[in-house]
């Protein structure tokens, strides 16, 4: 999804989930700003769709969640909201909530030309606040190229590419999938 500023009045976070449900599209709130989210591409849509899918299979006789893009997640330890993607939950704590979770393992973004810096950013860096989240995967949508932000043991960040003919490992969910399996059948248009 690509969010643009608007120029709206600073809100509370109550404020912002009153003033969204009267709205027809979603809008993130970062530090009380609002920003409006646009629409992706095809591709981007049907990526968003596939690991959706994929996910929800895998763990449908688990106690995990899969959201897709109109899940919000509260940044921990902020009154921030996002709109990832894709996101799966297994905890708890986000049973308790029925507008938005906190606590991921897993987020997704797929990326567009416009919001991939801030994806591998400053979004990161608001995801990686989360002490729960193992797994951050950016999707390219554009080319057959997948990054995995993974959480070791040491708390450490590593950054893994996946390229066409390679297998991601998932190692919060418990998945492995190949690379081709997201990108079959669709036409991509390089930048």
């Amino acid at each position: 999804m690509i969010a643009s500023p608007e120029n709206f009045p600073t809100l509370t976070p109550e404020a912002y989930f009153q003033w969204e449900e009267q709205q027809g599209e979603k809008h993130e709130y970062l530090e009380g700003k609002i920003y409006a989210m646009g629409g992706g591409s095809k591709n981007h849509s049907l990526i968003g769709v596939r690991l959706s899918a994929l996910f929800f299979n895998h763990l449908d006789s688990s106690n995990c969640e899969t959201g897709n893009s109109d899940l919000k997640i509260r940044i921990a330890k902020t009154q921030n909201y996002t709109y990832p993607d894709v996101s799966v939950t297994c905890d708890e704590r986000d049973k308790s909530t029925s507008q938005y979770i906190t606590y991921p393992c897993l987020i997704v973004e797929v990326l567009s030309p416009s919001t991939e810096a801030y994806d591998r950013g400053g979004k990161f860096k608001l995801y990686a606040r989360n002490p729960m989240l193992k797994d951050y995967l950016l999707v390219s949508s554009t080319s057959a190229e997948i990054d995995l932000y993974t959480k070791n043991d040491q708390g450490d960040w590593l950054i893994i590419n996946y390229q066409a003919g390679d297998r991601v490992e998932l190692k919060s969910i418990g998945l492995s999938f190949t690379v081709d399996q997201i990108y079959r059948n669709l036409t991509l248009f390089p930048d």
